[in-house]
């Protein structure tokens, strides 16, 4: 039988005085296809309307950071983040055997300014596992 196999890097929380924003990467490292059916930052689900996505193309890889983006970027059904177009989610996220996913998250809701420098947690659930790492809350200004 084929395992599951997932790792979760890049992960990044800003925030400033407009709201917060996450991003991860998640690669499918493991021999099946895989569906996201719960993100969730400390703790708390998110909606999958704040939810964007960008699917790395079959035989890509992109070693770069995630770039730090306020609030103000995520909004309508596609959005432009480092030259990538992110579409919007509505519901759970399927990722292929081997595929690659950057996931950015509109207004955790849980996380404010004065979080800036503490750990939080981020976990993706599938049918069999969740994963969870951790980052520090950073700030979202360029000064």
């Amino acid at each position: 039988t084929e395992t599951e196999e997932v790792r979760v890097s890049k992960a990044h929380i800003w925030v400033n005085s407009t709201g917060a924003v996450g991003a991860f990467k998640v690669q499918n490292l493991g021999g099946k296809d895989i569906l996201f059916d719960k993100i969730s930052i400390r703790g708390v689900e998110e909606s999958w309307a704040d939810v964007y996505y960008f699917r790395v193309p079959s035989g890509t890889s992109i070693e770069a950071d995630l770039n730090r983006t306020s609030s103000g970027t995520l909004t309508g059904a596609n959005v432009t983040i480092d030259g990538e177009t992110y579409n919007q989610s509505s519901a759970d996220l399927p990722l292929i055997s081997g595929g690659e996913i950057f996931v950015y998250i509109l207004g955790p809701d849980n996380v404010q300014m004065d979080d800036i420098g503490t750990t939080v947690s981020i976990s993706i659930s599938t049918a069999n596992a969740q994963y969870i790492t951790e980052c520090n809350v950073e700030s979202g200004t360029d000064q």
